[in-house]
């Protein structure tokens, strides 16, 4: 049975760019670009008729910017939330936290490469969150007083397992690395976070990540 390609939206206003984007991801078996949009207003419609799998959005875009359009499409309002996953060339703080807070499942350097582009997609069909290692442990700090997912502590106790798990989660490790260190299968692993966020009452692997570096279970 053959799967369908990941169907993918590139927004961005530089036209080089997004023909960058569109050669890695079209190299790829899975993937096909469905769409591109040098704008934010664009994007939004290109998304809705569309309906791409993942949406690639530039922060800095003429219209809506690239936050805003991930709010849209991807925010805590949305009925039918796209996958949005932000390619930015802009490493601040605030602009990592304001994608997250936004429902983006991804925030990605531009020079980050091919390769974590590749893997940031298939990270996201996959339910993951992958954040540019160069900022996933200064992101931990900067959500930890901030994240709306605070608990001291979780209601039902953590597993050995799990909490070794949570350790790897906040190191921004996907389900496949944590199944490879843990020597247990991807599907294995996607369990158990899936089990850790309903524990700790996180929406997601962000939340995940803010719990284990406030309880100082890891360290960067």
């Amino acid at each position: 049975m053959t799967t369908a390609p990941i169907r993918i939206l590139v927004a961005d206003d530089q036209r080089d760019i997004r023909t960058g984007f569109r050669m890695i991801l079209d190299a790829q078996p899975d993937m096909r670009t469905v769409g591109e949009a040098a704008d934010g207003a664009t994007a939004i419609d290109c998304a809705r008729r569309l309906r791409p799998d993942v949406v690639l959005a530039d922060i800095r875009m003429p219209g809506p910017d690239g936050l805003e359009v991930t709010r849209l499409l991807a925010g805590p309002d949305t009925a039918e939330p796209t996958r949005v996953i932000v390619v930015t060339t802009f490493d601040l703080d605030e602009y990592v936290y304001t994608a997250l807070a936004n429902g983006a499942c991804g925030f990605l350097l531009k020079r980050s490469g091919p390769a974590l582009l590749t893997e940031a997609v298939r990270a996201a069909m996959a339910g993951d969150v992958l954040i540019s290692p160069s900022i996933t442990v200064r992101l931990l700090r900067h959500l930890a007083p901030r994240s709306s997912d605070h608990h001291r502590g979780s209601t039902e106790p953590l597993t050995d397992r799990e909490a070794e798990v949570a350790r790897l989660v906040a190191q921004g490790r996907t389900n496949a690395e944590i199944g490879t260190a843990l020597f247990i299968t991807a599907g294995t692993a996607k369990t158990h976070v899936a089990n850790i966020q309903r524990k700790l009452g996180a929406r997601n692997r962000v939340g995940i990540a803010a719990w284990v570096w406030r309880n100082s279970q890891t360290r960067p």
